[in-house]
């Protein structure tokens, strides 16, 4: 008998422990308010891990994506692309040979990437003759620890029971631990002591299983993470692109600066010629270009083939178009007079010469009477032919030099005033620049033209003239070299040198930016990393421009898409 209260009391007292420990331990594991895991927030968006190299001949820069390295090999000075280069790369298994994938773009397959964070290689680099060792230093972010395995779901009826096994109040949780217990003390008088263990040991699993999953702020039914979902990192994509730093300098990767088309430039102090800047524009050589005028009013008319198109070549000589003078009523009645007495002295003249070649023959009439009767004769008709000419035959209008009809003034049937210009013809290859210089420029030197377009023109001297205009001097210069698509009357800016000297850096002015606070140059400073530096310009030529300040000897500086590069934000 006291075996057996012995046993019943054991049974309860373990019962009423395990009720209470449900009770008290769970919320003991998970208070309210209380985070066991607290995320740092995510970091921004960073470029792939990289590195880069530099010799005075190459720019080398190595990117890390998966498993491959890939590197991007450029000239040092002028940041172009170097293709067809033999890259050897000494890496933790070893040497291997990087392939060409791109436009100065080669590959490396790096399985040894994911074995530490830090990894040195020694680049060989083979192109054009020239050969330089190159270290790099590829240092990798420290990676996120792997999420803890989530064990799979519990049956429906098991998380029921856990559910109401945790969250009965005190009095339920002590009412269910007594007939727990009431129910081991059965089995255990039946002598069934291995049900009662069962259902020990399922109490305790759920108990404690429970208590360790079902914390404050989390049901134990709730659906759990799926192991192994993928995080949502940043793409490629967004890695790899340009962007504008706090600090005002520009980040842009070695794959965009190809799209970019960037080129740079060393900077060298040299003596230069000072220019200055002239206001001019596009004339016709005077020896080369000539205008069709009529010399009399008349009614125009085209010539057999019509008239020339603008823009149509024509030779000297060539007939344009034809001017036939107008006869007023008043003309034409004396005219016809004039045709009348001219017709009767002929008639008469025409009887005296055949008089007076009957009587020469006998020697009645000197032979000098008959001559002077056959001249008269001859300027009566020629007088009687001219009027005939005068009502008939217009005026030809013919081209003075060889050259292609600039300007066409001409419809047939318009009446032309005397002077009146028709045809303007220029030659194209031969054209003028005439600018006004308000200082004085060095004789016969040779200057330049720059287009609204962008476009240069190479001008030689033409000579200046001595007759002010609007407090300036006239300055003519010949176009020298090829003038296709340069129009007369176009408006262009000269570059005209002055005969002083000036020390100063030359950059070309694809590589100024013209910004709100004055003229811009972009340094290229690292092999992916520009930064702005205002500059103080002066002009030189239609190409280049000397910075007076700002900019010191020896740095490489942007000069091809400064433009798109001042774009980046």
């Amino acid at each position: 008998m006291f075996i057996r209260f012995t046993t019943v009391l054991q049974a309860l007292v373990v019962s009423l422990a395990l009720v209470a420990g449900a009770a008290t331990g769970g919320n003991a594991r998970a208070h309210e308010g209380h985070s066991h895991g607290a995320q740092a927030p995510a970091p921004p968006a960073q470029a792939a891990p990289r590195a880069e190299a530099v010799s005075t001949d190459f720019e080398l820069v190595a990117v890390a994506a998966g498993d491959r390295v890939r590197l991007y090999l450029d000239r040092f000075a002028t940041n172009e692309p170097v293709t067809g280069a033999d890259i050897d790369v000494e890496t933790p298994d070893g040497t291997v040979e990087a392939k060409a994938v791109g436009d100065g773009v080669y590959e490396i397959a790096a399985p040894w990437l994911a074995r530490g964070r830090r990894h040195d290689l020694l680049a060989t680099v083979t192109a054009g003759g020239t050969t330089d060792v190159l270290a790099l230093e590829l240092h990798l972010p420290e990676q996120a620890a792997p999420a803890a395995a989530v064990p799979a779901p519990a049956p429906a009826w098991l998380a029921n029971l856990r559910h109401h096994l945790t969250h009965q109040g005190p009095v339920g949780a002590a009412g269910g631990g007594f007939l727990l217990g009431l129910a081991c003390i059965m089995l255990l008088r039946a002598r069934r002591a291995l049900p009662a263990l069962a259902i020990l040991a399922l109490t305790v699993t759920l108990i404690l299983g429970t208590a360790a999953l079902a914390h404050e702020g989390h049901d134990a039914n709730e659906s759990a993470p799926v192991q192994g979902a993928a995080l949502t990192a940043p793409s490629a994509s967004s890695l790899e692109r340009a962007r504008r730093l706090p600090d005002g300098a520009v980040f842009v990767p070695k794959s965009a600066q190809r799209l970019l088309a960037l080129r740079t430039g060393v900077t060298t102090v040299a003596e230069h010629r000072r220019t200055v800047e002239l206001p001019g524009r596009v004339i016709a050589d005077p020896n080369a270009s000539g205008v069709v005028q009529s010399s009399v009013g008349g009614r125009l008319a085209p010539p057999p083939g019509g008239f020339p198109n603008l823009g149509a070549r024509v030779r000297r000589g060539d007939v344009l178009a034809t001017v036939t003078p107008p006869v007023q009523a008043v003309d034409l009645s004396d005219m016809r007079q004039t045709q009348g007495d001219l017709d009767q002295q002929i008639a008469i003249t025409g009887r005296k010469v055949a008089r007076y070649e009957r009587l020469a023959t006998t020697g009645a009439v000197a032979q000098t009477a008959l001559e002077d009767a056959r001249a008269e004769l001859s300027g009566l008709k020629d007088r009687r032919a001219a009027l005939d000419t005068i009502r008939r035959a217009p005026e030809e209008l013919v081209a003075p030099v060889d050259g292609v009809v600039a300007e066409r003034a001409a419809v047939a049937g318009q009446m032309a005033a005397p002077g009146t210009m028709v045809f303007r013809i220029v030659d194209p290859d031969k054209l003028y620049v005439e600018a006004l210089s308000f200082v004085g420029l060095e004789p016969g030197a040779a200057a330049t033209a720059r287009l609204p377009d962008g476009r240069t023109l190479a001008l030689a001297s033409r000579g200046a003239g001595l007759a002010d205009r609007n407090q300036a001097v006239p300055v003519q210069f010949a176009i020298t070299g090829s003038a296709e698509g340069v129009r007369l009357g176009q408006f262009v800016t000269v570059l005209a040198p002055t005969g002083e000297t000036l020390a100063g850096l030359a950059v070309p002015r694809s590589g100024l930016v013209r910004t709100e606070g004055g003229a811009v140059v972009y340094e290229h400073v690292a092999a992916e990393r520009f930064e702005p530096r205002p500059v103080r310009v002066e002009p030189l030529d239609a190409e280049h421009v000397i910075v007076a300040g700002g900019l010191g000897a020896g740095r490489r500086v942007v000069v091809q898409g400064a433009e798109l590069l001042d774009q980046v934000r």
